[in-house]
């Protein structure tokens, strides 16, 4: 009797610091906070902007985290310079029976079309700038095969300095022609000649 009562203090207490440490640990990804970006402040931050279509996505450890890669085929190159085929990395994904969630970064699907701004990282491949922010996923009409493109964050509430408050209020179903011409006309204001 007196062991197994041991055997269940102890399974106790194991159970009680398991808690501990996964409530510790899922701290940092529930204080992720994005301060709001305008299509205009991305233009200028990003180095690469693209119109792609997600290819396929693996994840691996680096320097003691998860990452996701995403593997892109770009179809239009708004913004520098683009090899055909890009890798994008972000934090958090699955690994064996490890599963790492970061609230803001966007999760890609095999043959989805998005336009990204980027940023390279030292690694040599990509970022996306401020997230979700910086992600826009493409969707046709079917019946007038016309275009339009919604900000990931549509519906997330980012922080915006100037009202000292969250709100939520990304781009949702604009023309992409229009979401181009708002690149181009902030890329022109930043060097004062066309991008």
């Amino acid at each position: 009797m007196m062991i197994s009562s041991r055997i269940c203090h102890f399974a106790r207490w194991r159970a009680a610091i398991a808690a501990t440490i996964l409530a510790a640990l899922a701290i940092p990804a529930a204080c992720t906070t994005l301060a709001r970006m305008t299509v205009a402040q991305m233009s200028r931050a990003a180095e690469v902007i693209v119109r792609a279509q997600c290819q396929a996505n693996a994840t691996g450890w680096d320097a003691g985290d998860i990452w996701t890669f995403t593997t892109f085929q770009v179809e239009e190159v708004w913004r520098g310079a683009a090899p055909a085929q890009i890798s994008v990395r972000l934090l958090g994904g699955r690994s064996g029976n490890i599963t790492s969630v970061v609230a803001g970064i966007p999760r890609f699907q095999a043959g989805e079309e998005v336009v990204l701004f980027l940023e390279r990282t030292p690694r040599g491949d990509f970022s996306i700038v401020s997230w979700e922010q910086g992600t826009f996923r493409i969707r046709r009409d079917l019946r007038t095969g016309e275009e339009s493109a919604t900000q990931d964050t549509a519906s997330l509430a980012t922080f915006d300095p100037a009202a000292r408050r969250f709100q939520a209020g990304g781009i949702a179903r604009t023309s992409l022609d229009l979401l181009r011409a708002q690149v181009n006309a902030a890329l022109a204001d930043d060097t004062g000649t066309k991008p």
